[in-house]
């Protein structure tokens, strides 16, 4: 798999990675044994990073990936990023280097390490961005050894180039994705320049660009598909990429035609985001081997055409940009 360096970090990353949202929670259920296959099928087909949350199932999925490491013969040499910062009302007081700690004691116990090599602010309130304070504390991570690097996960663009500004930030986790074309305005542009690594997260857009839903899917009752479509939960940004479901089904219709001969929809939409320039590593997410295998191979496709390129941005200009462009 193709290898980029992931922002300040300095580390080599497979551009295509594994997002483990859906081994925790809300993405229906997903047993041990599924998630465990899961991981051994990513890693097999050369994923060496892998993007879980305190938050995710509470810790279950942190508690996952660490039951996996250990059963294991050898260690897989995987760059496992965390999020912290989600499990306590969202104020920009909770933002304190006491906190910090108690949040990375007890990913660390999840993870079973020592050190944790990337952990990320998990979509902060916009004012954490502007406190010197929040990244002095930050920096003492690191120098305690806690943390190797860190990084933020951010809502918008304005928020990922306040990110971008911060000398030592070394990673910006945001929404990218064949919907979201905002952050190739500005933000992929300012992270390269600035050497920070841009990990591209909801690239299916909540499943929307695998083109296997129509207008009769229905979600089951624990997946924020279903309870989060107006934001209920959390920002609804982070489901279907914040665009209405009906649009985004004429959209991913117009975009078919564009995936290429013996590729899937689904690999169609990773292959873009691995085609923009200024992206590290993209993260999909897997419920089952399979899935995990087939995200894995879009990464063998041929960079594609700049006439597919252009087919994206006219559709996201006639359907999507009215309703979202503006908002994130």
């Amino acid at each position: 798999m193709e290898q980029r360096i992931l922002g300040r970090t300095g580390r080599s990353v497979g551009v295509i990675g594994l997002g483990a949202w859906q081994l925790g929670a809300d993405w229906g259920t997903v047993s041990d044994d599924d998630a465990f296959e899961v991981l051994d099928e990513a890693v097999d087909r050369g994923v060496d990073f892998i993007d879980t949350a305190d938050v995710y199932g509470d810790g279950r999925s942190e508690q996952l990936i660490a039951r996996w490491r250990r059963q294991l013969a050898t260690d897989p040499g995987v760059t496992v990023a965390t999020k912290m910062g989600r499990r306590v009302p969202q104020e920009p007081s909770a933002y304190t280097l006491d906190n910090f700690r108690a949040w990375n004691d007890r990913s660390r116990r999840n993870l079973g390490v020592d050190r944790l090599d990337l952990v990320q602010l998990h979509c902060p309130p916009t004012a954490v961005y502007g406190d010197d304070a929040v990244f002095d504390a930050l920096d003492t991570l690191v120098a305690e050894e806690r943390i190797a690097a860190y990084g933020v996960s951010v809502e918008t663009c304005d928020e990922a180039l306040a990110a971008i500004a911060r000398p030592h930030v070394a990673t910006v986790q945001i929404i990218l994705n064949a919907l979201r074309l905002k952050p190739l305005e500005r933000v992929l542009p300012a992270a390269a320049a600035a050497g920070v690594g841009i990990i591209a997260r909801v690239p299916l857009a909540s499943g929307l660009l695998s083109g296997r839903y129509d207008e009769n899917t229905v979600f089951p009752a624990d997946d924020h598909r279903n309870y989060n479509r107006h934001g209920e939960a959390f920002d609804v940004g982070e489901t279907f990429s914040g665009v209405d479901f009906a649009t985004g089904l004429a959209a991913v219709r117009r975009l078919a035609p564009l995936v290429p001969d013996g590729a899937t929809m689904a690999q169609f939409a990773l292959r873009w985001i691995v085609d923009q320039p200024g992206v590290s590593v993209v993260i999909p997410g897997a419920r089952n081997a399979a899935q995990a295998g087939a995200n894995v191979a879009a990464a063998e496709l041929a960079p594609l055409p700049e006439s597919a390129l252009r087919t994206v941005a006219d559709v996201y200009d006639d359907l999507i940009r009215p309703q979202i462009h503006h908002r994130w």
